[in-house]
């Protein structure tokens, strides 16, 4: 699967937001390429027209969650988290 562009997320607004389950700090994680490839799979049935680009997620120690950043959006829920053990944190 070739990479796309990465996408950013605004750093003032990462400076804002929180984890919804922890209210802790979030830090900006790339994801490893298996783990993307099941996101996108995931997240493939919001996007009509197009493939969702799942490259990074937004890390939380506290509660040991990683919230994905699908096409520019984080997704903080946190039903839709994965553990970071999965991606080695």
């Amino acid at each position: 699967m070739g990479r796309v562009s990465p996408v950013t997320v605004d750093p003032e607004l990462l400076s804002i937001l929180v984890c919804p389950q922890s209210r802790g700090r979030l830090e900006l994680v790339d994801l490893p390429e298996p783990v993307c490839a099941r996101l996108v799979e995931r997240y493939r049935e919001h996007f009509r027209d197009e493939t969702p680009v799942v490259e990074q997620g937004l890390w939380a120690a506290a509660s040991g969650l990683v919230y994905p950043i699908v096409s520019d959006i984080p997704v903080l829920l946190v039903d839709e988290a994965i553990p970071a053990a999965e991606i080695g944190r």
